[in-house]
Order: structure tokens, then sequence, then C-alpha cells
């Protein structure tokens, strides 16, 4: 069987919703878990800080180093790499996990925000892709995966949101882009997405408890990045995954137990048509 055990897991945004989920999931192998996230001190809207998400991390069987990173600094970067090298030895996946997200028109984005969610995903996806990848290398089944969605030129996707879209975009060129780069090196680059919306604080902040109803869990990201990030890496690469589509494909047939409420039909996420 595949498993995450003592592997190094380095993951941007950590400290809640979809990336907290990835950390617990491999925790629960005994993987060790580099939390790359900017929330030390509570925040008064949102849970969880990297302190809090490290104590659920080695309650699950995991090891935890947090660090305190915001992915838009080169240095920040760098220093948290070193420091997971100099605490665990090396390390074996990177999850691009971070995200900034305002879902605005071309009127309507002032410029701070879009160099927010441009700096944050697109740029934030590189550097930590090109921070982590001399130790990525040396690793025995290496894998980048970043939550970002297939490339989808429909013009549907673009004209709500142009900036987001190709923030969002930026992160998922990374993928098509590095794993030709990597393919004869090994390293396993791959994007993952959901079909329908997931009960976070972006959803929340979007749509208010009704969307929340209408999601599923983040369990069903973090059950299908484990089934990505446990198989081969050579063979493995250069795919824009969907969450159930993953699943069903690893013998996944009631996704029923990722409904947030069953009574209530699935809102469908972005960039699907």
């Amino acid at each position: 069987m595949a498993t995450l055990a003592d592997k190094t897991l380095f993951i941007t945004g950590a400290s809640r919703g979809i990336g907290k989920a990835i950390a617990l999931r491999a925790a629960r192998d005994g993987a060790k878990i580099v939390i790359a996230a900017k929330t030390a001190e509570p925040h008064p809207k949102l849970e969880g800080t990297i302190y809090t998400a490290a104590e659920e991390i080695e309650k699950a069987g995991g090891e935890a180093l947090p660090v305190i990173v915001d992915v838009r600094s080169e240095e920040q970067v760098q220093a948290a790499v070193a420091k997971a090298v100099e605490t665990f030895g090396g390390l074996d996946i990177l999850v691009n996990n971070a995200s900034a997200i305002m879902l605005t028109g071309t009127l309507h984005t002032p410029m701070k925000r879009y160099d927010l969610m441009n700096q944050v995903n697109a740029r934030g996806t590189f550097l930590c892709s090109q921070a982590c990848l001399p130790q990525l290398l040396k690793a025995e089944n290496p894998h980048i995966l970043n939550i970002s969605p297939p490339l989808n030129l429909n013009p549907r996707w673009f004209k709500d949101h142009v900036a987001y879209t190709m923030a969002k975009y930026g992160m998922s060129m990374c993928v098509l882009g590095m794993a030709e780069e990597f393919r004869a090196k090994g390293v396993g680059v791959n994007a993952l997405w959901p079909r329908t919306a997931i009960a976070t604080a972006a959803i929340n902040m979007i749509g208010g408890d009704a969307m929340m109803k209408r999601s599923r869990t983040v369990d069903i990201m973090s059950d299908a990045a484990y089934e990505v990030l446990t198989r081969d890496a050579k063979s493995c690469t250069g795919n824009f995954f969907i969450d159930d589509e993953i699943l069903r494909e690893a013998g996944v047939e009631d996704f029923s137990r990722y409904a947030i409420d069953p009574n209530f039909e699935l809102a469908p996420d972005f960039f699907l048509d």
C-alpha cells in the first residue's frame, strides 16, 4: 500500500481549510508537515493559526514545523525551506495551496487587490516551487501539487473576474510548464481542483451559510490529494485532476459523506464547464 509515512510535505496556507486538511491526511500516515502560512495570531474572523494547526497535526500522528511565511516574500520562503531542511533533512512534496481571491470585474478591481492575487497565486506558486525544487530533485518520489484549475479558455471564466482568473491560471501554467521541464528528472507536477464548492472560509465569505450548505467538506480534497501524492511521480505528472474523478478512479463510489448537507444540491465550482 502506498503511504506518506516519513515523507516531508511543505504546504502553503496550511493553517486552515484545504491546506490543513491535506496536512492532517498526511499526518495520519506519520508524515512531517511544514506549515507555511501567515497566521501566527488568532484572526477575528478566521479560525486557526500555524500553531493550532501544528497541534492538530501532531495529535493526528505527524510531526509539525510551523513557520511564518508570506509567499510573496522570497526571503521568508527561502528561510522556511532552509528551516525545513535543517529540521527534517529534506523535502519530498510541495503543495501550493495558498491563494487570494476577489471576484470583481475590471472596473471594480483595485490594483492593490490585483497585485495581491497575482503575487500570492501565480508568483507565490512559482517562488515556492523554485525554492523547493533543489530539495525535491533529491527525493525518492517528489511531487508538486498546485490547488488550481484546468486551463479553460471559455470566456465565461474571464468576463466577470478576469484578474482572479489570470492569477489562478498562473498557478496552472506552472503545472503545464514545470511538469514538462522536470519530467525527465522524475518530479511529478500536477494540479487538483474541486468539482463543487468546498466549505472553506473563502466560500463562506462569497456565499455565506446558503453556499456552505451546498458545498462539500475539505475532506474530499485531502483524500484526492493523498491519491495523487502517493502515486509514482515519474508516471503521474502534467495532470489537471478533479477531486471526484480521481477518487472515482481509486474506487470511491459513494460521495454523499462529503456533502455538508445532503438535502441541498451541490454548487459547482469555477472553471469547469
